[in-house]
């Protein structure tokens, strides 16, 4: 019998009513909606619809986790889509790590997609592979909240359940593999000191996704969790000239 965790402070989905324009965007493998909240605030300030849903497992427990499949956490990015689908005419995705990996999954599913905008995004780690392959250790230390910025915290999990390490690779397995199917404009941001996901994969999304317009932006002031490092502000502002370059047209 699974035990119904509650939902961690701050770690609630977030829904921001606001024009026809709607912004769907996703948090990382054991991380929380807190990590993309000032991103989230920021897109809704300008009047979009912003939808950050809660992907299942996270923000509860890692035990809560260790039961959910990538399959899961895809759902649960559909559902965001869904529901922005029903305010709006137009929908742009973003995510931070593995949301960047579901932003991805997103564009090769849904071609009706404007725009897509990830951060850091996971398609290929080795050390993950390994991992997945070799261990007999039901949970491995956290990986979260790799902030160059000093007293930022992000709310992530203790503990990494070996099962959920397996589902992101088998992720990204997918992901990587229909990378061509992409075509929708992509704005890709790295950074240029990542200790979880190792910077060389945004160059691979680059090369690999058969959209006409494709931009690279190196971050170079901010570890793994961007949205709530140093270059957050370029993230914000880059992203809202895309969106407006892509709505102008």
């Amino acid at each position: 019998m699974t035990k119904n965790y509650r939902i961690l402070q701050d770690a609630s989905p977030l829904f921001f009513e606001g024009n026809r324009i709607g912004i769907l965007v996703s948090h990382g493998f054991t991380g929380t909606t807190q990590s993309m909240k000032p991103l989230g605030e920021a897109y809704a300030e300008k009047g979009y619809t912003v939808c950050v849903p809660r992907l299942k497992g996270h923000g509860t427990h890692y035990l809560d986790m260790e039961a959910t499949t990538y399959a899961d956490w895809v759902k649960s990015i559909e559902e965001g889509y869904h529901w922005l689908k029903e305010r709006c005419d137009t929908i742009f995705v973003t995510g931070l790590s593995m949301g960047g990996t579901l932003t991805l999954y997103m564009a090769e599913t849904y071609p009706d997609i404007k725009g897509i905008i990830p951060i850091n995004a996971a398609v290929d780690i080795p050390m993950m592979a390994d991992v997945a392959a070799q261990s007999e250790v039901r949970f491995l230390d956290a990986i979260g909240s790799d902030i160059k910025k000093p007293n930022v915290k992000e709310l992530a999990y203790e503990k990494t359940p070996t099962k959920s390490i397996k589902q992101i690779v088998q992720l990204m397995k997918v992901v990587k593999e229909d990378l061509s199917k992409v075509t929708c404009p992509a704005l890709i941001f790295v950074s240029k000191e990542d200790h979880v996901v190792p910077p060389n994969n945004s160059q691979l999304i680059y090369e690999h996704i058969s959209s006409k317009e494709k931009e690279l932006i190196e971050l170079k002031n901010s570890f793994h969790v961007a949205t709530l490092d140093n270059d957050q502000h370029i993230i914000i502002e880059n992203t809202l000239q895309f969106i407006n370059s892509i709505i102008e047209k």
